[in-house]
């Protein structure tokens, strides 16, 4: 495997953050399986690699994926379990868009044989990444704290019933974390105004806060799953909106430094 399939880059702190939807590549022998629409990609986590870019420059690590969501999901499990029982869902390599269309033309999904290729070429070195990386944070801090950034257009009718608040805090119920941690990034969200929220509402974090909070082995993980509209237009061509970043930076910042700040009870 020679081509790259992540950029990690390794900070000071214990603080991971992992951004795995932010891909947008799907490689040249597989398109021709998508219809045309898949290919603009338009589940996207658009630019969230920039809109976080401070987090490095504040000590975090930084995990970024080339590959798009429409190759493979890093955020479901490898087994391909539904993350939300009696909800619809998309698999660990989607058939469908979050509106609910087909993004592969007839006969044309992948089978069994081409998921196990795509889960063992870009699935687990991803995860292996994010594995080694919190070990080595938690074998020089004591403890490592994961976040794992997302976002998504606000209404979504295929996935959920009306609009989504505009961040969504998820702890998996507070099982993924630590509770002072997650009272402090409740607070950190409850002490502004500029925008909505919800904890565990519904989205309370995917495979990777879920299969990663062990909260008992000092790893703990919270997922942010933010909607479109508080840093871009919610349509296509899905340009980053400057003006609309620069005043929700400063709310991300210190969502951040909570978890920076953060120390687990001895």
């Amino acid at each position: 495997m020679n081509e790259p399939i992540f950029t990690l880059q390794q900070g000071s702190l214990p603080l991971l953050v992992s951004l795995p939807h932010v891909g947008t590549v799907i490689p040249a022998a597989l398109r021709l399986h998508y219809v045309s629409r898949a290919l603009a990609t338009e589940d996207t986590d658009w630019h969230l690699d920039k809109l976080y870019d401070f987090a490095a420059a504040m000590g975090a690590s930084m995990l970024v994926p080339l590959y798009s969501r429409y190759v493979i999901d890093l955020n479901r499990p490898p087994e391909n379990k539904p993350l939300y029982a009696d909800l619809n869902n998309t698999e660990l390599c989607p058939t469908r868009a979050f509106s609910g269309v087909a993004l592969y033309l007839a006969g044309a999904a992948p089978d069994d044989a081409e998921i196990a290729r795509r889960r063992d070429h870009y699935w687990q070195p991803y995860h292996d990444a994010l594995s080694a990386e919190l070990e080595r944070l938690r074998s020089i801090h004591g403890y490592a704290i994961l976040f794992d950034g997302h976002s998504i257009k606000s209404e979504l009718p295929w996935l959920f019933e009306g609009r989504l608040p505009d961040l969504n805090l998820g702890t998996v119920n507070g099982s993924s974390c630590a509770a002072s941690l997650r009272s402090a990034l409740s607070v950190a969200l409850q002490s502004q105004s500029q925008a909505t929220h919800v904890v565990d509402g519904r989205f309370k974090g995917g495979y990777i806060t879920r299969h990663y909070g062990r909260p008992d082995l000092q790893v703990h993980a919270v997922q942010l799953e933010m909607c479109w509209h508080c840093y871009m237009p919610e349509c296509a061509p899905f340009r980053y909106d400057s003006t609309r970043a620069a005043h929700l930076q400063p709310l991300l910042k210190k969502f951040i430094q909570t978890m920076i700040d953060w120390k687990p009870d001895v």
